[in-house]
């Protein structure tokens, strides 16, 4: 049988931005029950008044809290080097028969080069290219027959190295991005491995974006 916590639980957990401001605090639970309200009584198949799902807003929250500290805290509190570079470019092509030729092909051109940064990241249609600044000449010309769906210069990243545990912790690329998208910070491509990401903003952001992680890093430390 479904129960009124049970049903305002689901729905919570639907909204994760709505998650994170009520363990934050910062959330109206009286305005917030007007509003999941019909959700709820669809889920119930009844009616039910705004005390009943308050009541069980007050009761999920110290829940959340617990459950959100243990998840993230070994993870975070084990976040290994945080590497900031800037000065790079970001080309993105569709994808194509010959596409991997000049990815080969650009390797081998800047293998003898020192400090460079060279990454591909290949969707289903369309393959980015994140390069040093340095060499943005060297790849229109090596990619000069390929179709260039964009190209946004002024950009920077931060690599994150996490521990192995992120693996099996539901959740930790979203609390870290969740922390970017508040501070209103727009990540313009997102890069990952099994135990590393690394996140590409503007020039402009790059500090802020250091710091918010650097900040998160310390907070979950302290506890």
């Amino acid at each position: 049988m479904v129960t009124i916590p049970s049903a305002v639980e689901k729905v919570i957990k639907k909204k994760p931005f709505l998650e994170s401001a009520l363990i934050e605090g910062i959330v109206n639970l009286s305005a917030l029950s007007r509003k999941i309200k019909p959700e709820i009584e669809k889920e119930l198949g009844k009616e039910v008044n705004d005390g009943a799902v308050i009541m069980a807003l007050n009761r999920l929250v110290p829940r959340l809290e617990l459950i959100s500290s243990m998840k993230f805290q070994k993870v975070v509190e084990n976040i290994g080097d945080i590497i900031v570079r800037s000065n790079l470019a970001d080309y993105a092509y569709l994808n194509s028969k010959t596409l991997y030729t000049k990815q080969a092909k650009l390797l081998e051109r800047i293998n003898d080069l020192s400090d460079v940064f060279c990454t591909f990241s290949q969707g289903v249609s369309e393959t980015t290219v994140v390069v040093s600044s340095t060499v943005s000449g060297l790849v229109e010309e090596v990619f000069k027959d390929e179709v260039m769906i964009s190209q946004t210069d002024f950009l920077s990243s931060i690599t994150v190295k996490l521990p192995y545990e992120n693996t099996i912790y539901p959740g930790v690329y979203y609390y870290i991005f969740k922390e970017l998208a508040w501070d209103n910070i727009n990540i313009k491509e997102v890069i990952s491995t099994t135990n590393e990401f690394t996140v590409i903003v503007d020039d402009a952001d790059i500090h802020r974006a250091f710091s918010i992680l650097m900040e998160s890093k310390k907070q979950f430390s302290m506890k």
